[in-house]
């Protein structure tokens, strides 16, 4: 049997963005609905590559596509809090890469919640798998760290 999955401390992510809630995330529970989560974790790593310039959304010959996601969630947040979400890639392989990414609300020290997804990159035009391209590995490199 597995154990039961934990918060992870900022130092296990060796990039952060910051991203900010707004009032319409709030579910009627009085905290960010479930899915935000997913939306701060797809606009984190979107947000860095696109600033590394090994992204380009609209006429990049190579687009990362979402294979699987997962997330545990540890704490509440809510509107008006600000958001950190710590990335890392814990795997890199040849035409797919697998994103962490932990969700700290303001400066607590332990993520919120923790959750992956997986792109696999392929052609825009095809849709089939492509090698990862040498300016998406270089700007992943940084990201890099043991789970």
């Amino acid at each position: 049997m597995s154990e039961r999955p934990q918060p992870l401390p900022r130092s296990h992510f060796p990039r952060f963005q910051t991203l900010t809630t707004r009032w319409m995330d709030n579910d009627v529970y009085g905290h960010v609905n479930n899915v935000v989560h997913y939306s701060f974790f797809d606009t984190a790593v979107n947000r860095y590559l696109i600033e590394a310039g090994a992204l380009d959304i609209h006429a990049g010959a190579v687009i990362g596509l979402v294979v699987q996601t997962q997330c545990h969630y540890f704490e509440s947040i809510a509107f008006p809090q600000t958001v950190h979400a710590g990335l890392r890639v814990a795997h890199l392989g040849r035409s797919s890469v697998r994103y962490e990414v932990g969700l700290f609300a303001d400066e607590a020290p332990l993520a919120a919640a923790v959750g992956h997804f997986v792109h696999v990159y392929v052609d825009r035009a095809s849709r089939r798998p492509v090698t990862v391209p040498d300016a998406l590995r270089a700007a992943l490199e940084p990201l890099r760290h043991p789970a």
